[in-house]
């Protein structure tokens, strides 16, 4: 398994595809009162690197030891949301309206997802400033599967969505054919903790909401 730091290093692809303004000490402060939780310090140091696009094709995708909906044997990351209130570009800052618009449970903090799958930070178990889990969420089939114990767990675990024959990695897009967020015709998603990694549980969460069948933020009602 890489270690942290090997991964951050190469963690971003190029492009500016979802990337917000670079990172400051206040805008952690805003969000943190915006979610009403402590982010991890790990996801952080990823984003003062950069603050949110498109991951890098080494570290696109996470194993999983039960199939989901996506596949038998891994999950794609293929983007990250950042920190910001860039015009156009669904953030970190609208978890809020996405876990209303989508059923899902509270709190968590969504970090990359379509609406009908997200990947995001759960903090129902160890609380608003614990340490959070990261977990799959997929919406319509009202299910939940832990990835990781946390979040930097979760990055030392990342590795290539080419490794498993995903023939489109690699066709970047900042727009799908369901008009969803999705950056190289892999669809994201994700979010729950506090179980045992690789363990699948109900969700809570209702039926999908939205015209469009994906992402839709507060972006996009203005």
């Amino acid at each position: 398994m890489a270690r942290f730091d090997e991964v951050r290093a190469t963690f971003w692809d190029n492009g500016d595809y979802g990337v917000q303004q670079p990172l400051t000490d206040e805008m952690v402060r805003e969000a943190e009162r915006v979610l009403g939780v402590t982010l991890p310090s790990a996801l952080l140091d990823l984003l003062r690197v950069q603050n949110g696009g498109i991951v890098a094709d080494d570290h696109d995708a996470f194993p999983i030891s039960r199939p989901t909906s996506w596949s038998e044997d891994h999950v794609p990351f293929d983007h990250l949301m950042g920190i910001g209130r860039r015009d156009g570009t669904t953030s970190m800052l609208d978890t809020p309206y996405l876990v209303e618009e989508w059923g899902m449970p509270a709190p968590l903090v969504l970090l990359s997802g379509d609406g009908h799958s997200w990947i995001g930070l759960d903090y129902r178990t160890c609380g608003q400033g614990g340490e959070p889990s990261v977990t799959w969420f997929e919406t319509d089939l009202d299910t939940e599967l832990v990835l990781a114990r946390d979040f930097r767990s979760f990055v030392e675990g990342l590795t290539a969505g080419s490794s498993y024959g995903d023939d489109s990695v690699g066709d970047h897009v900042s727009v799908g054919d369901r008009g969803v967020i999705r950056a190289k015709e892999v669809i994201t998603g994700s979010a729950r903790a506090g179980a045992k990694a690789g363990e699948q549980v109900p969700a809570g969460g209702g039926e999908p909401v939205g015209e469009r069948g994906g992402v839709r933020g507060p972006a996009d009602e203005r």
